[in-house]
């Protein structure tokens, strides 16, 4: 029945609904055709115990989309997430993704565990290593421990995100906290995670680093651009 039906409408018909059907398809690609941008982090870029809409990277889209800069933002953090952790799930994350950005806010949970810091600095250089082998520019976000871990061990913490992003040759935001740390009403109750009142100075203490990488505007690989 289907054979005399498009017999009866001739190949001409069938060519150019099959012409209109590609020229829809790839047009709606086209529409849909943004770079992706993969943040890869824990708790605080998960936004813990606040309404997920109210997070620093949901006010990324929010910004990215009011500035029209065609960019998607996908959101793979974890809260509890650890370097370990990320560094097992990042393949995937590439492959699935194929970003064009990856933003890595990792470590502050190694850090609370007593991890040790050259383990933290070893999985922190195979992520970004595996980025970059796909072309993958990446943003690294730092963290610090709370001076109750003792002077040896914070001092230790602190500095594995500067020698990673030294040898590897990527931008750095050497503290993610720092305009919010010690600011009142800005950290919850535990004070650990920031508060939904913090979330815009977050965004606002990454962004100047984050728009040049998202423009393109300038060389970022020297961390000393994106030191505040």
């Amino acid at each position: 029945m289907a054979a005399v039906f498009f017999r009866y409408l001739g190949p001409g018909f069938i060519s150019r609904g099959l012409l209109l059907i590609v020229l829809f398809y790839v047009a709606g690609a086209k529409a849909d055709e943004r770079d992706t941008l993969l943040v890869l982090g824990d708790s605080i870029s998960a936004a813990y115990g606040i309404d997920e809409r109210e997070g620093w990277v949901q006010l990324l889209r929010d910004r990215l989309a009011e500035q029209g800069l065609p960019v998607k933002v996908v959101n793979a953090s974890i809260s509890g997430e650890t370097t370990a952790g990320g560094l097992a799930r990042l393949p995937r994350l590439l492959s699935e993704h194929s970003p064009a950005w990856l933003v890595l806010e990792l470590g502050g949970n190694d850090g609370l565990r007593g991890y040790p810091p050259r383990a933290l600095q070893q999985n922190l250089v195979r992520m970004v290593q595996l980025a970059r082998a796909q072309g993958t520019e990446v943003l690294l976000l730092g963290m610090q421990m709370p001076p109750n871990y003792g002077k040896a061990y914070t001092r230790a913490f602190a500095a594995v995100f500067p020698k990673v992003a030294e040898a590897e040759q990527v931008p750095l935001v050497p503290f993610f906290l720092e305009t919010v740390a010690l600011e009142e009403g800005a950290m919850q109750t535990d004070g650990i995670h920031p508060t939904a009142k913090a979330q815009p100075a977050l965004l606002e203490h990454v962004w100047p680093c984050l728009e040049i990488i998202l423009k393109g505007n300038e060389d970022v690989r020297s961390d000393s651009l994106c030191t505040s």
